[in-house]
C-alpha cells in the first residue's frame, strides 16, 4: 500500500476511522441530532485530507496529493457511513415496541420495523408516511432501508469530495517560510 499512499495517509485514514466514531456516536446518540451528521461532514472530509498530507509531508506531486487525500477520506467516509446508518437502522431492528403507560402504554407489534411503523402513526406520520407510499410495515421498511443507503452514499460523497479539498489545499500552501526546496522532502518526490 506504501507505494500508491504516503505511510502519513495510512495513518490519517484511521485517524479519520476513530473520528468517524466519535462523531456517529456523539452526533447521533448523545446530542441525537442526526442532521448535524451531514453538516459536519465536509469539514471532517476537509480535515482528513489535509491531515493526510501534512502527516506524510506531501505536496506534490499533485497524484500522490490527491491519492493521499482520497485514501483517508474513503476511510473516513465509509467507517461514518456504516456507523450512521448502523447505528438509525439499530433503532428500527430493535423497536420492541415498549411505550410508558402515559405514552399510551407498551405497543402490540412484532419487534423490529412493524413496531417503528405503528409508533409514527402513533405519532401522527400516517399522512405523512402515506404520501411517501407507505401503508403498512413492509413498506415502511424499504423506505427505511433506502433512506439509510440515500444518507449513506451522501456521507461517502460529501467527506470524500471534502477530503480532496483538504488536500489540495496543503497542496497548494506551499512549503512554509524558511523551508526551500531542498528541506522540504515532499517537494523532491
Amino acid at each position: 500500500m506504501t507505494r500508491v499512499f504516503d505511510r502519513g495517509a495510512i495513518f490519517a485514514g484511521w485517524v479519520g476511522l476513530g473520528m468517524a466514531v466519535v462523531m456517529a456516536i456523539g452526533l447521533e446518540l448523545i446530542v441525537a441530532v442526526q442532521s448535524l451528521v451531514f453538516l459536519i461532514a465536509p469539514v471532517a472530509g476537509l480535515l482528513i485530507g489535509y491531515y493526510a498530507n501534512a502527516r506524510s509531508a506531501r505536496r506534490r506531486p499533485w497524484g500522490r496529493v490527491l491519492a493521499n487525500a482520497a485514501w483517508a477520506g474513503l476511510v473516513t467516509a465509509l467507517s461514518l457511513a456504516i456507523l450512521y446508518g448502523g447505528v438509525r437502522l439499530i433503532f428500527v431492528y430493535a423497536d420492541s415496541g415498549y411505550r410508558d403507560g402515559p405514552q399510551g402504554g407498551p405497543l402490540v407489534c412484532r419487534t423490529g420495523p412493524e413496531c417503528s411503523y405503528l409508533r409514527y402513526l402513533g405519532a401522527g406520520k400516517g399522512p405523512e408516511l402515506e404520501r411517501a407510499g407507505v401503508v403498512d410495515a413492509a413498506a415502511f421498511e424499504r423506505l427505511v432501508l433506502q433512506e439509510q443507503l440515500n444518507g449513506a452514499l451522501t456521507i461517502v460523497a460529501v467527506v470524500i469530495g471534502g477530503a480532496i479539498a483538504g488536500g489540495l489545499l496543503y497542496g497548494a500552501a506551499g512549503p512554509r517560510v524558511g523551508e526551500g526546496a531542498a528541506r522540504d522532502p515532499a517537494s523532491v518526490a
